[in-house]
This record gives structure tokens, sequence and C-alpha cells, in this order.
């Protein structure tokens, strides 16, 4: 009797525990904190009117490049010009040795001077034989030699007078003299050489100012610029000009915009496209010949672009979203249809609203219908450089 009250007692007091700590796990759970938002960086889309560039690589090239040649052959006696420098049409290069080119002129001169007498001579034996010949004192065969011994002196005379002109050329030709203003290279031949037609160039001058740039365009896009420049498309803006932009090897865009001149006699068939030629102005000597050339230049307006940093934008598959945040602070994903890119900005074609807030940063913490807490987004980090330099909205874009 005893036992069996001793087991009820510890079965009541089993459920009492039990009670209490049902009881106490009930408070708890009732009083458990919620979950905290999670934080995400947003921007509102931007829209603004945004030039579409195309970006095509070529070469720089002088705008005109003498290669200067030895017209004589002699040794080479001076260089008279600084190497790099710039030069112009007439300055003397280099000198070669006169002195062999001095006596042909000599001698030269003392043959004309010798067929000018022999010429005189004959002159005087015509001018004497004819009146005798008129009264048969001497025959008429004597007067006829006496003519054409003449006419062969006269000959010799104008023969002698082109070897003096030729040796007047080839020692003016000792003297080598810039044909052209320009940046004079560095020369290929030492003092003490012996030069002439034959051999290497002695050096080249280049005019590059202004400067042409060479590049390539496709057939299609060449046809696309010439459908657009036949129907006066407005918005067209292909042959404007002072349209070319030049970035540079060192990712910098030189500050005088160049213009299209001209565009080659036909299409390459081996690569299926056309040489463009530009010209850039170049007062500072900066650019030179066969230095790398990324020309760019606007090709297509697009009128009221809807903008979002790249960072922003997620892709499936083919498919891109992004994630929208509304004035609940509910995050939503959405499809959305991107256009063209630049640096660290995409256009949006469908999808988006101007003035959306758009998740930046801390996407992967958001589910749909996902309560958030948005903090401001500093897009110093997506500065994109158009001109040469950073700029803190989006200006241009690339055609991909």
């Amino acid at each position: 009797m005893i036992r069996k009250r001793t087991l009820e007692a510890a079965w009541a007091l089993s459920a009492i525990v039990i009670l209490a700590l049902a009881t106490s796990g009930c408070k708890r759970s009732a009083h458990a904190p919620q979950m905290v938002p999670p934080e995400v960086m947003v921007m509102d889309v931007v829209q603004k009117d945004v030039p579409i560039y195309g970006d095509w690589i070529g070469t720089l090239d002088g705008m005109v490049n003498a290669q200067i040649h030895a017209q004589v052959s002699g040794y080479l006696m001076a260089q008279c010009y600084q190497e790099g420098t710039l030069v112009h049409k007439g300055d003397l290069l280099f000198q070669i040795d006169q002195r062999p080119f001095q006596a042909a002129l000599d001698k030269a001169n003392g043959q004309m001077a010798e067929a000018q007498a022999n010429l005189d001579m004959t002159a005087i034996n015509v001018k004497r034989y004819t009146p005798l010949a008129k009264n048969n004192a001497i025959s008429q065969q004597e007067l006829d030699n006496a003519i054409q011994s003449n006419k062969g002196n006269q000959a010799a005379l104008e023969s002698a007078q082109a070897a003096v002109q030729q040796a007047e050329l080839n020692l003016g030709f000792t003297k080598i003299t810039s044909p052209i203003d320009g940046i004079v290279g560095i020369a290929e031949a030492q003092i003490g050489d012996l030069v002439g037609p034959n051999t290497v160039e002695l050096t080249a001058i280049s005019t590059v100012d202004p400067i042409k740039a060479y590049f390539p365009i496709s057939e299609q896009e060449y046809m696309k610029a010439m459908e657009k420049r036949i129907t006066q498309d407005s918005e067209h803006v292909i042959h404007r000009t002072n349209n070319l932009e030049l970035v540079l090897a060192n990712g910098n865009t030189y500050p005088h915009k160049g213009t299209i001149v001209l565009a080659d006699r036909q299409v390459n068939i081996k690569t299926g496209t056309i040489l463009l030629v530009g010209l850039f102005p170049n007062p500072e000597n900066i650019l030179r010949p066969g230095q790398y050339a990324h020309i760019r230049f606007v090709i297509q307006m697009y009128n009221g672009a809807l903008l979002v940093p790249q960072r922003a934008v997620t892709e499936i598959q083919g498919t891109y979203h992004v994630v929208v945040v509304d004035k609940n602070n509910r995050a939503s994903i959405r499809t959305v249809q991107m256009g063209e890119r630049s640096g660290a900005f995409w256009i949006v074609k469908q999808g988006l609203n101007a003035g959306e807030r758009l998740v930046v940063e801390g996407a992967q913490k958001v589910r749909e219908g996902t309560i958030v807490s948005p903090k401001p987004y500093q897009p110093d980090a997506d500065k994109t450089s158009v001109t040469g330099t950073n700029v803190p909205v989006p200006g241009a874009i690339s055609t991909p």
C-alpha cells in the first residue's frame, strides 16, 4: 500500500515537471526575436540620352611619308640634321663628297666651250662661202659641206650643254635636302659609307600634322553607313565632321577629334573589310606613324535610354534578371531585356521603368517577396571612362 502511494506521488511530480517545461518552452517561443531584414544597396534606374559608339582598331601613319635615298653614288661626308626633330622642306640632311662631281662639271664646261668654238668656226665658214658659191668662186659642194659641218657642231654644242646640266644636277644631288616638312627619323647610313641609288634609304621623313589613322570596318557596317547617308537620316552622325575619337595605348583619349576623309577603293576579299582613313590634328607632334589607334565614333543616339549598373544584372541560361524594391521595401525578381553595354553600365530595353529602385549589391540575400533594408548605393566604383577621364555617369555606349 505504501509502495503504491509512492509511485503515484512520483508520477504526479513528473507530470508537474513536464507541464512546467512545456509552459516555459511556449513562453520562450512567444518572445523569440523576429528576423532582421537583409541590408541591400539600391539605386534608381537612370534615364538619359546616350550616344552609341562604334569601336575599331587601326594604326597611325604620316600624312606624307618620304623615304630619303641618295641619287648619286659617293661617300657620305656629313649628317646635317638632328634625328627625331622637325625639319622643313629644303633643309640640308646629308652631304656627299662633292669633288668628283665638281671635276665632272668642270670637264663638261670645257667640252661645251670647245663645242661652242667649233660651232663659231663653222658658222664663219658658212657665212664666208655663201657669196663665193653664188659667184662660182667655190663649188656648191664646199658650201654644202660647210653648212652640214655647222649643223653638226650645233648638235655637239647642245649635247655638251646637256652634259653640263647633268653634271650640275649630279653636283646638286650631293646635297641631300628634305622634300617635305615633317619629323625626320634615325639615320640608316653613317658618315664614310658609300651610298647611292641602289643602297638602303638614308632616313625617312613623315608629315605628322595632320596625321592619318587607318582602320578597317566590315562590309556590313559600310553598307549600313552608306544607306544612312543616302537616305539622309538626320539621326545618323557617322559622316559628321570632327566626330572621330582616338583612344591611345595608355587608355587616354586624344584631346583633338578627327574626321573621316575617305574610304578605300575596294573591299578586301580576304577579310571582308574596307579601309577607312581619318585625319587628326597633331599640333604638338605627340602622335607618330605606326602607333596603335583605337578609333571610336558615334553611330547612333539612344534617346531616353534606361541605364543600370552591370553588376545589378544576373544572367541565368541566357535570361537576364534584376531585383526591384518597391515603396514598401519588398523585393521582387524581374526578367529584363538588355541592350548595349558601356563599361560598368547597361541599357535596359524592356522590363524596367525610370525611377524604379534596383538592388545593386546584396541581391544574393534576397528572395521573391523579401522585405529588405535598402541603403543608397554610391556608384563611385562604377565610373566609366569615355573621354580619357573618369565620369560619374555613363555617357558613351559601345556596341558589343
